[in-house]
């Protein structure tokens, strides 16, 4: 089954908490403090993998977790770090953020990687917190936690060539003459219901070849299978545009080409501007003059010479393979997909937000996430540390323009107390 576009679940691990130790030995038996930090937690990291061409592999697994950070423990051993979790994508797969629908990365290259998400770090230990006043400091650290993020997969099929046409124009019969690929060839609409890549070999230069699903009229909005495939043909850099002369299906071979044409513009106008070789198939299933007479017009229409072949009598095919590989030869890669400036990993550690309701406030935000990890209240010198900075970082004054006074009471986090001045 071929799976371009799938949403998962991604989070980086938790970083371990710090360790509250003292060092106890036969010989020490009141030493000082000597917890050590908590373990980094593990990355989220995506990578490219040529060995994959679909997201299958998400259909049923769609959570990914890195490791947590390991605890810190006594004489100032330092938790273990998390292990990342690496996820192979095919290549030419973009990530995009869930919740903002921006881009964030764009895997275009085999071997290229994008840390997603970054763990959490480890908690201090209590022996961090050691100072020539604090000596016997009682508390140490939480972990930093991380957030479960949501990111859409979509996978954008990388090839120098595309075929595009309607259904049985011979888009697959051409391509498994021309290269190693085997699709599967049937004379019904939409036989190909995934693209299909092969690789092309001309006077020792090679170039790979994408059969996108039949495009019809309509497809941009939706009509057929073309509009969900229209987004493979975007990072090619040449487009064969097949057309039928025989006009076997019973289609005028001129329409056939001017509403491809408007598909492809409806649907991006860089996509429009993609240059084109046009490629008459099926020229072995009309007589000889016919086929010069329906050249020869398209030709005073368009101002366009088309290429006449015959996929299976092989026929031009010769022709065409050299006018790709001179047209290639002069036409550079597609950039990557823009990725938008923002931090997809941002750590919120500024933010504060108040909410009254009646005589109780509640502080949260970013700020007071990080800054409650080194709280602890059955700790005397711990608490007072924790009311020195709400006034430090001007919390208690935003609280009094609230409309704070005494008696009300103040939550943050798991901390709950009543304010009295």
């Amino acid at each position: 089954m071929f799976l371009d576009r799938v949403k998962i679940k991604i989070k980086a691990g938790d970083g371990g908490d710090g360790s509250l130790s003292f060092l106890r030995t036969k010989l020490t038996m009141k030493g000082g403090p000597d917890g050590g930090d908590g373990g980094k937690g593990g990355d989220i990291v995506f990578r490219a993998n040529e060995g994959m061409n679909t997201l299958y592999n998400f259909r049923f697994k769609k959570k990914f977790h890195a490791e947590n950070g390991e605890a810190g423990s006594r004489q100032l051993k330092t938790g273990a770090s998390g292990k990342d979790v690496v996820i192979d994508v095919p290549c030419g797969t973009v990530l995009i953020d869930a919740e903002t629908n921006k881009v964030i990365a764009d895997l275009n290259e085999n071997g290229k990687t994008f840390v997603a998400l970054r763990g959490g770090n480890g908690g201090h230990g209590n022996a961090y917190y050691k100072t020539s006043i604090k000596q016997a400091p009682a508390f140490s650290q939480q972990g930093m936690k991380t957030k479960e993020r949501e990111v859409i997969l979509e996978l954008k099929t990388i090839a120098d060539v595309g075929l595009v046409g309607y259904p049985n124009v011979g888009k697959s019969t051409l391509l498994s003459v021309i290269s190693n690929a085997n699709p599967k060839i049937a004379n019904y609409p939409f036989t190909t219901l995934y693209p299909n890549l092969g690789v092309v070999e001309v006077r020792g230069q090679t170039f790979v070849v994408a059969d996108i699903p039949g495009l019809i009229e309509g497809a941009s909005e939706g009509q057929g299978l073309g509009h969900y495939f229209l987004k493979h043909v975007e990072r090619v850099r040449l487009i064969l545009h097949l057309v039928d002369v025989s006009q076997s299906e019973g289609r005028d071979y001129m329409a056939d080409y001017e509403t491809i044409n408007s598909e492809l513009a409806k649907y991006s106008q860089e996509l429009a501007k993609t240059p084109q070789l046009v490629v008459f198939s099926k020229s072995d299933e009309i007589d000889e003059e016919l086929l010069k007479k329906r050249i020869s017009d398209f030709e005073k229409k368009y101002h366009i010479r088309p290429i006449a072949i015959s996929s299976i009598l092989h026929e031009g095919v010769d022709e065409l393979l050299l006018k790709t590989l001179e047209k290639l030869s002069t036409l550079p890669k597609k950039p990557p997909v823009q990725v938008e400036k923002f931090d997809f990993d941002k750590t919120d550690l500024e933010s504060v937000v108040i909410q009254k309701n009646g005589g109780v406030f509640e502080v949260s935000g970013g700020k007071i996430d990080n800054f409650v990890r080194g709280v602890f209240l059955d700790d005397p010198r711990s608490f007072a540390y924790f009311q020195n900075r709400l006034q430090e970082m001007g919390i208690i004054e935003m609280l009094k323009n609230q409309g704070l006074k005494n008696g009300d009471t103040v939550k943050i986090k798991d901390i709950e107390f009543e304010w009295i001045e």
